[in-house]
């Protein structure tokens, strides 16, 4: 890219809603060298008049659309869930970093996500269960407020197929619902961990880092074996607006991926 303050254009090839609060949209980017991008980074996404914000990427190394999950807070995320097929929508990046996929190659992964943590996660699931035959036992621990704010759960029964043991839970029950009812860390005892083969990545709201954390840590696991994704504190996605500062840290540039022990003495990360 010339420049990270150019957007380019994206058209829209699907819209479709995932929630309450959520939409998936399908994006064909002008440019190619936007589909570039680990899992974990993120898009500067825009409309005119409306402003922009970073917007995690939720697709697939290699595939040929960009796939981001929205959620409706605020003007600009209410505007982008008015577009439908054909219309407009502008990006910038990808930034930050994201994860090293040879770095986890031949390590059994603990992947905890919570609430719309799966967005960005999805994108890692992805990319692994891609080259499936290049990692060991694959464990994710998803957990949301109610059955319905699961996201991509239509396409779990994939994920299982692939290898990969899913384990669901949710804060409180509907009648129907017969799986796990508490926080992701009541599902954490129950996975089997090859104490220093097995790494954790942790993506969702910030009050359950800590609480996941310490239970990882019970698991035989430590700083170095813990990735976590700060993504929720970025704004500007650039390093100027400073709203995603950490002492001398960057979120936005230095981030949002970090392996916990990077993280040492700075109290505010987590």
């Amino acid at each position: 890219m010339e420049t990270p303050y150019q957007p380019i254009a994206g058209t829209v090839e699907r819209s479709i809603r995932v929630s309450e609060k959520e939409r998936l949209f399908s994006v064909i980017p002008s440019d190619p060298t936007l589909l570039k991008y680990r899992p974990g980074q993120f898009y500067m996404v825009g409309l005119p008049g409306y402003g922009e914000a970073p917007i995690s990427i939720t697709s697939g190394p290699g595939e040929a659309l960009i796939e981001l999950c929205v959620r409706a807070v605020g003007n600009l995320t209410n505007a982008l869930h008015s577009l439908r097929k054909g219309d407009k929508i502008w990006l910038r990046g990808p930034f930050g970093r994201g994860f090293d996929l040879e770095e986890l190659e031949g390590k059994d992964l603990v992947f905890v996500a919570g609430g719309i943590g799966i967005v960005p996660m999805r994108s890692l699931l992805k990319a692994v269960l891609g080259r499936r035959e290049k990692f060991g036992r694959l464990t994710l621990i998803y957990g949301s407020r109610s059955p319905d704010e699961l996201l991509f759960s239509e396409e779990m029964d994939g994920w299982r197929a692939a290898g990969m043991d899913v384990k669901l839970t949710v804060d409180r029950a509907e009648p129907l619902w017969k799986g796990n009812v508490g926080v992701v860390t009541t599902l954490i005892p129950k996975v089997e961990v090859a104490q220093k083969n097995t790494v954790g990545v942790i993506i969702g709201p910030p009050v359950m880092y800590r609480f996941v954390i310490l239970s990882l840590n019970a698991k035989g696991l430590g700083p170095e074996d813990i990735f976590v994704s700060l993504e929720r504190r970025m704004k500007c996605g650039l390093g100027k607006c400073g709203h995603c500062q950490i002492n001398s840290l960057y979120i936005c540039q230095c981030g949002p991926v970090f392996r916990m022990s990077e993280l040492k003495g700075m109290v505010e990360a987590i």
